[in-house]
C-alpha cells in the first residue's frame, strides 16, 4: 500500500548516508568508509538521493504478510517484512531505502542490529516504536538508532510471537506469526544447499540453532520467510535438521 507523499521538515536537514555495496545507514557525518562492509565513502549516497531512485516495493506473501524489497535492489539487499496482525501493523526488520509514501506502521521488530536501515527516519515521520534485543541495542552499529523498546525475553505483541536464540549476535531473535516464520539470515539458502550464517561466532550460532529447532518443530508453520527468499517450511525445516547432524 503506498500512502500520498507528505513533506517533513524534520527530514529536510537530516544527514543520513546510504552505502550502495551493502545497504547500511549512517546517521551524522559522512564516515570515511562503512562501519559494516567498509566501503569507500565514494561508494555512500545521501539519503534523499536514495529515496528518488530507490522504491520500496511490496511483494505479497499470503493475505497478511508481504516481503519489503527496494528496486532497484540497495546493496545487500535484506528483506523486510510487513505483517497485518491481530490490533496492529508490524514490519519485522526494516528496508534501507527511506520512502516516506509507504503506509505505516505501529512497530519495527528487529531480528537484530546489522541492517536497521532506515528506521529512525520511518520513526520519525510515523511516530511508531522501534524493538531490538537489549545485547543488540549495546553494540555499536546501532548506537546512533532510536530504540523504544530494549526486550530481554521472548513476547508477543499483536499476535506476533518473538523467540530470543542469540547465536549469530548475541541478541539474535527470530518471529512467527500464524504459519509464517521470520528468519532473516541465521542460515543461507544457496543453490538448494542450506548454510549458517559464517558472520558470527560459529559454534555459537551452531548451539542456538537447536533452541530455534526445538521451538520451530512443535508449530504448524507454512512458509519461511528470509533475508533474500520465500520458502516452504518442511523444505527449510529438513535443510536445518541436516545441517545440525553434520
Amino acid at each position: 500500500m503506498i500512502m500520498p507523499v507528505k513533506h517533513d521538515d524534520r527530514l529536510s536537514d537530516m544527514q543520513q548516508w546510504v552505502c550502495l555495496q551493502c545497504g547500511y545507514n549512517m546517521i551524522g557525518s559522512m564516515p570515511e568508509v562503512c562501519p559494516f562492509c567498509g566501503a569507500h565513502h565514494d561508494r555512500f549516497m545521501h539519503w534523499d538521493e536514495v529515496e528518488k531512485k530507490y522504491h520500496v516495493t511490496e511483494h505479497t506473501v499470503n493475505n497478511v504478510v508481504s516481503q519489503l524489497l527496494s528496486v532497484p535492489k540497495l546493496g545487500y539487499e535484506h528483506a523486510a517484512y510487513r505483517i497485518e496482525a491481530e490490533g496492529g501493523t508490524v514490519w519485522i526488520d526494516s528496508p534501507s531505502a527511506f520512502n516516506r509514501g509507504l503506509a505505516p506502521v505501529d512497530a519495527i521488530l528487529f531480528t537484530h542490529h546489522h541492517f536497521m536501515g532506515a528506521s529512525n527516519q520511518y520513526r520519525q515521520i510515523w511516530n511508531m516504536e522501534i524493538w531490538l534485543h537489549d545485547l543488540d541495542s549495546r553494540h555499536s552499529l546501532a548506537a546512533l538508532f532510536t530504540i523504544d523498546q530494549r526486550f530481554l525475553d521472548d513476547f508477543n505483541i499483536y499476535g506476533v510471537e518473538a523467540y530470543h536464540t542469540g547465536g549469530h549476535t548475541p541478541g539474535f531473535t527470530f518471529y512467527i506469526h500464524d504459519d509464517v516464520l521470520f528468519i532473516c539470515d541465521y542460515v543461507f539458502l544457496t543453490d538448494g544447499s542450506m548454510s549458517f550464517n559464517p558472520f558470527g561466532p560459529k559454534q555459537e550460532t551452531m548451539k542456538q540453532a537447536q533452541r530455534i529447532l526445538e521451538v520451530v518443530k512443535r508449530r504448524p508453520l507454512k512458509t519461511v520467510c528470509g533475508y533474500n527468499y520465500i520458502t516452504d517450511f518442511s523444505n527449510w525445516m529438513a535443510g536445518l535438521e541436516s545441517l545440525l547432524k553434520n
